[in-house]
């Protein structure tokens, strides 16, 4: 592994970090980190993006982009999650930029005109329709019971998806329904991309969240015949599962890079905070149990990174990084707690209040610990398949 990053890199990282901290922070305090209602507030944040030459660092130049790999994308995502708008507004945010992924890696000549062409340049937001209330798909995706069923026109699906992220607003929705199977088979998913106006998909509510910053909010939708075409199929069909690794791994490992962006934005305060203010006849910097406060988080921060370059390396040379996506991902959500959880103590009452971002940073950070797998989960398939391997070896 090679740990420094080539030049371009190094230079679009500092742009990324100039462009959030001048364009993109006087937004995000302007409305207390919560996206605001419409689709204005982000054309404009992806239109400065362009124009300060930070948009789609993970995009193809075809689109815009800069085409980084996973590696070289860390530092990059990092600087614009510095910020909660920084990803939406270089186009790198979730659900779109997993999304972007899973497009251009399954989808059909069409279906990459029809709609990968305008998610990546911006003209529209997606939304993937994966999660259903219990005892539908959730930590266990096998237990996925929206249903797909031939029709003449096509195929009709029927169900309930429930924490739909940006689907309020979403141009269009993949869509995991079952085409095969009972709710626990190991297959019989497929991915389907449903437009907006089909009358067969309903938003029935936003769900109330304590997280505020994603765009579309968290949202119930109902699919109640609700009828596609055959190019409607995203990929093979039964293959869903299957395609939904290809686009969690590496969106994982992009939410750790954000997040970490966060994190380090709350750490700074700290720092800030720490050198700046007495007490007890000291800086707050030379009293031991803060220099412990800081000294976990700079540990946090580096132990971080480190896990998410090696299992971007392990993607972008092709390997399964099973493994080492699972403990990044739950090593860095776990550790972002904590980095955010710590800055707050070291402001004191101020770091609860509205007049820092620490308490909205903080409120944000929570839920990474369950997206896109919980700690618990991901610790259950490290441990099963840390003990096949002992039994494998113990049998030769």
């Amino acid at each position: 592994m090679d740990l420094n990053f080539a030049p371009a890199t190094t230079e679009l990282a500092g742009k990324t970090r100039a462009f959030v901290r001048e364009v993109v922070l006087p937004v995000e305090e302007r409305h207390h980190g919560v996206a605001p209602d419409g689709d204005d507030w982000r054309r404009e944040l992806q239109d400065a993006a362009k124009a300060h030459g930070v948009f789609g660092p993970h995009l193809p130049a075809e689109y815009g982009g800069h085409g980084l790999g996973m590696v070289e994308r860390a530092p990059v995502f990092e600087e614009a999650g510095y910020s909660l708008f920084g990803p939406i507004a270089v186009n790198c945010a979730a659900p779109d930029e997993g999304n972007q992924h899973l497009l251009d890696r399954v989808a059909t000549p069409e279906q990459r005109k029809t709609y990968l062409d305008p998610l990546a340049r911006g003209e529209v937001r997606s939304a993937f329709a994966m999660t259903e209330p219990a005892p539908g798909a959730g930590s266990d995706p096998r237990a996925l019971a929206t249903t797909a069923t031939r029709v003449e026109a096509g195929w009709r699906i029927d169900g309930l998806k429930r924490f739909i992220t940006g689907a309020d607003g979403a141009a269009f929705s993949i869509v995991m329904a079952r085409t095969s199977g009972e709710p626990g088979a190991r297959g019989g998913a497929t991915m389907f991309l449903v437009d907006a106006d089909n009358p067969g998909m309903v938003l029935e509510r936003h769900v109330p969240t304590m997280d505020k910053s994603m765009a579309g909010g968290h949202c119930e939708v109902r699919f109640e015949n609700c009828v596609v075409p055959e190019d409607a199929v995203l990929g093979e069909l039964d293959r869903g599962f299957e395609y939904a690794q290809v686009r969690l791994g590496p969106a994982r490992m992009t939410h750790c890079m954000r997040w970490l962006g966060a994190a380090r934005h709350a750490h700074e305060l700290a720092l800030g905070r720490a050198v700046e203010r007495e007490a007890f006849g000291e800086r707050l910097s030379n009293l031991g149990l803060t220099q412990q406060l800081i000294a976990d988080s700079e540990i946090d921060l580096a132990a971080s990174r480190a896990l998410v370059l090696r299992a971007c390396w392990e993607l972008d040379t092709g390997e399964s990084a099973g493994d080492s996506t699972a403990i990044a991902k739950t090593f860095v959500s776990e550790a972002v707690g904590r980095i955010v959880d710590r800055a707050v103590q070291v402001h004191g009452g101020l770091g609860v209040s509205e007049d820092l971002p620490l308490a909205r940073i903080y409120r944000e950070v929570r839920p990474f610990r369950i997206y896109d797998g919980p700690s618990e989960v991901h610790r259950w398939a490290l441990a099963k398949r840390a003990a096949r391997r002992a039994r494998e070896g113990f049998a030769s």
